[in-house]
């Protein structure tokens, strides 16, 4: 007479690939909300036979070592600044079609200059952006 117990068969189940399963399923959600904008409005937009865009060319103002101004490469002074940048705005024209103003100032310049500029930009109501180098290409 055989009085060993049987057996019981395992009823486990492993979980250790879940954790990474769900650290997926987490990371994809996350990156997908952010690209979803909820914001959007659907909108269907009218056909034009024209196809014409308007290219808009910057407005460059450089700012050299020595204090100079240029706008568009031609010299500058800071009393004539804001009548140049003026003419260079078109008359009644909605903000999307305005240019940008791109700042080009040396590194090593007094920072009132730059404010300076900016305050010129922002009494005209100019979209302005400041040009800087990258660490990579200041290194070459």
């Amino acid at each position: 007479m055989n009085l060993s117990r049987r057996r019981h068969a395992s009823s486990h189940v492993e979980t250790s690939s879940m954790n990474d399963i769900m650290f997926f399923l987490m990371l994809f959600f996350l990156i997908v909300s952010t690209m979803v904008n909820p914001n959007v409005i659907k909108l269907l937009l009218p056909n034009a036979k024209s196809s014409k865009q308007v290219m808009k060319q910057p407005i460059t103002v450089s700012i050299n070592a020595a204090g100079e101004y240029f706008v568009n490469k031609k010299p500058a002074t800071a009393a004539t600044l804001e009548p140049e940048l003026r003419v260079l705005i078109p008359a009644n024209a909605p903000a999307e079609a305005q240019p940008t103003v791109v700042l080009r100032v040396d590194a090593g310049l007094n920072v009132q200059k730059l404010v300076d500029v900016l305050e010129i930009g922002n009494r005209l109501k100019m979209k302005m952006v400041m040009a800087t180098q990258s660490q990579q290409a200041a290194g070459k």
